[in-house]
């Protein structure tokens, strides 16, 4: 089945043709490093990460080009670092918070069983780009010098707001603008602006003298023609910057550089809510990634029953994230893999699943069909696909640990110690019956629940004594 890919710009599902089988380019817009990924944040982040496993499927490893950014300029990174670091100067401050939040962010990206990007370009390290775009487009007529700032002129691209299909009344109101007394229309936006003192700055362009720092939007129009070139494949993101973020970058690609578009696919992932609300702080349901991984509901939470949990839904449906769906998608996993263990068989990629996620990533399809294939027993093919989509198919990456629900190593909340010590005698019978096979899938069980064994004699009648705890 070819590939076919939903087109925001179109507003319909289209059959993907790169512009080149030999380089097919994606851009993804990236973090902007000033604090911990949420898990809204890692939705694209696996979302793209499975577009990008299936098209170096299709199309060969070294012919797929996939480039998501690192925004290390901006306000809320001015923000935390000056509340982080007071006593530092505010550059100082910025690197520390921007150097911090880039490891933690691939750290948890890892986790979750994301492959690197082919180019994952640093904003700050293109300021350079940025300026000579910036002079292109004022000399193109597209962009004005006010007041020390340049700013792109709306007026000058026809079919502004095609991406987001908004009437330019609503567009107004959505992007909250900054009616300014420099700006020659209220929908005028900023490419270039001066910094305040001891800002990150850098000499400015288009003549003005005062020191600055560019815009969000042309960053991204920057980094995606310095690696991907003019024009490139699909463009992705969270639906939450088809405006203004993404209708900014189109209009100044295609003011500089005289193109019929910029990528010729759009991509979004739907939102994400907690437990049937919106993920706010001021709600108290605001959830990072690691604070999953190192405990939430009780548990520490493996990356990949997170990643798994997160392609239950197609990635352009809202995505609703509960304690249960998590759950049960490690429950899944935990079964999968168990029976993977020792298990032979002709490997292969399921042509159902490539069918499923070559239709605008069914991912929901293709796990069904993965679970066709564990019913049947075709183990080979189970493992080959799980790995084409990010898991390893090693249960020892799903062990669950137990913590209390501040983070804490201790005893969780809901654990059964009569329970506990039920399969610790069920274990102890599987021993004496010389099935260890049982008995290691008794601890293996066990350790999923965040349980540790140790086994020992007593010393007084020889015999083998087990006891247990809460991991730490």
């Amino acid at each position: 089945m070819a590939l076919t890919l939903y087109n925001t710009l179109t507003r319909k599902k289209e059959p993907f043709v790169p512009l080149d089988k030999a380089n097919v380019r994606v851009y993804v817009c990236g973090p902007t490093v000033y604090d911990f990924a949420h898990i809204g944040n890692a939705r694209p982040v696996i979302v793209f990460d499975v577009l990008f496993r299936l098209q170096r499927h299709i199309y060969g490893e070294d012919h797929v080009t996939y480039v998501r950014n690192i925004t290390d300029v901006d306000d809320k990174i001015n923000a935390r670092a000056a509340k982080d670091y007071p006593d530092l100067p505010l550059n100082e401050a910025i690197a520390k918070v921007t150097r911090k939040t880039e490891a933690q962010f691939h750290i948890d990206m890892k986790a979750l069983g994301a492959l690197d990007p082919s180019v994952e370009p640093r904003a700050t390290a293109h300021i350079e780009q940025m300026k000579a775009m910036i002079e292109t487009l004022v000399a193109n007529g597209c962009a004005y010098v006010a007041e020390d700032h340049v700013l792109f002129n709306v007026g000058a691209m026809p079919d502004y707001g095609k991406l987001s299909g908004r009437p330019l009344d609503e567009m107004i109101a959505g992007a909250r603008v900054d009616v300014a007394p420099y700006k020659r229309d209220p929908m005028d936006f900023v490419l270039w602006k001066p910094s305040k003192p001891g800002e990150p700055s850098w000499p400015s362009p288009c003549g003005i003298e005062a020191p600055g720092r560019p815009g969000w939007h042309i960053e991204c129009s920057a980094m995606a023609e310095a690696h991907l070139g003019q024009t490139f494949d699909i463009h992705g993101g969270g639906i939450d910057l088809v405006f203004p973020h993404h209708e900014n970058e189109i209009a100044q690609s295609r003011c500089a550089y005289h193109t019929p578009f910029m990528a010729q696919v759009w991509m979004h992932n739907g939102f994400l809510q907690v437990e049937g609300e919106k993920m706010a702080k001021s709600a108290g349901n605001f959830v990072t990634v690691h604070e999953l991984l190192e405990g939430w509901q009780g548990y520490a939470w493996p990356g990949e029953a997170i990643r798994f949990n997160m392609l239950r839904t197609q990635y352009r449906q809202p995505l609703d994230w509960t304690e249960v769906g998590l759950n049960e998608a490690h429950k899944t996993l935990w079964e999968w893999y168990g029976d993977l263990e020792g298990r032979t068989g002709a490997s292969g990629v399921s042509g159902n699943v490539l069918d499923a996620l070559s239709d605008d990533l069914n991912t929901p399809k293709a796990i069904a069909e993965l679970h066709k294939l564990h019913s049947a027993g075709h183990w080979g093919e189970l493992r080959a696909t799980l790995a084409l989509l990010g898991f390893s198919g090693d249960k020892q990456r799903l062990v669950r640990h137990a913590v209390r629900h501040d983070g804490v190593s201790g005893e969780a909340s809901d654990l059964d110690p009569a329970e506990v010590d039920r399969q610790i005698a069920a274990r102890r019978a599987a021993r004496e019956a010389k099935d260890f096979a049982k008995a290691d899938r008794i601890r293996d069980e066990l350790a999923a629940m965040g349980i540790s064994l140790k086994d020992a004699k007593d010393p007084k009648t020889g015999e083998l004594v087990t006891t247990w705890e809460v991991a730490r």
